[in-house]
């Protein structure tokens, strides 16, 4: 009989909110039936597995981070939408390490097809770039040094990688204002 609560939604947001404490490779069956006091067997009700598990947790944090980033850039352009947007993404990257490492596990393609989340997030980084006036191939390639910039920026403060005696949010602001310069002055 299942345990009353215990429901696939309720495992997943459960294991998201554990690899943001412990971080997504610790994360086990073990650690999450310890969680619900539950035998490891008693998810497999719910999930088919570890693999399942952290495909659920990658959906929901893809959905999670899609919702952020749109209303970051929602009625914004040019430099304001940047901004919003970076922040969004630092912001999701630093305070949720579990599920922004979720972000990146590979998702089975017909479960990916499924979820919106993907789709969505790449349609809040074109939205940003539209007060950019970007054509293609430039606008795929303006998307790319964002997220390498904002992916370097936010995984090395969340690693501690940042040492030199320099606020990290100056250092950010100084990031988005040459980004912004970038995108308005590209090379065309």
């Amino acid at each position: 009989m299942p345990r009353v609560g215990l429901t696939r939604d309720a495992l997943i947001e459960a294991a998201a909110d554990t690899a943001d404490e412990i971080g997504f490779e610790h994360l086990t069956l073990a650690v999450l039936a310890k969680r619900f006091g539950v035998r490891d067997a008693s998810l497999y009700t719910h999930v088919r597995g570890l693999a399942d598990l952290m495909e659920g947790v990658a959906l929901l944090a893809h959905d999670e981070w899609a919702e952020v980033l749109e209303r970051a850039v929602a009625g914004r352009s040019g430099h304001a939408a940047l901004t919003a947007f970076a922040d969004a993404y630092r912001a999701f990257a630093t305070g949720h390490p579990g599920r922004y490492a979720a972000t990146r596990h590979p998702i089975a393609p017909d479960r990916l097809a499924a979820s919106t989340g993907v789709t969505r997030i790449i349609e809040a980084c074109y939205a940003l770039l539209r007060g950019y006036d970007l054509p293609e191939p430039d606008a795929t390639d303006a998307v790319r040094l964002l997220r390498s910039t904002f992916h370097g920026f936010s995984d090395l403060e969340a690693t501690g990688g940042f040492t030199a005696d320099r606020s990290l949010d100056a250092s950010w602001r100084r990031a988005v204002d040459a980004l912004h310069r970038t995108l308005t002055d590209w090379p065309r």
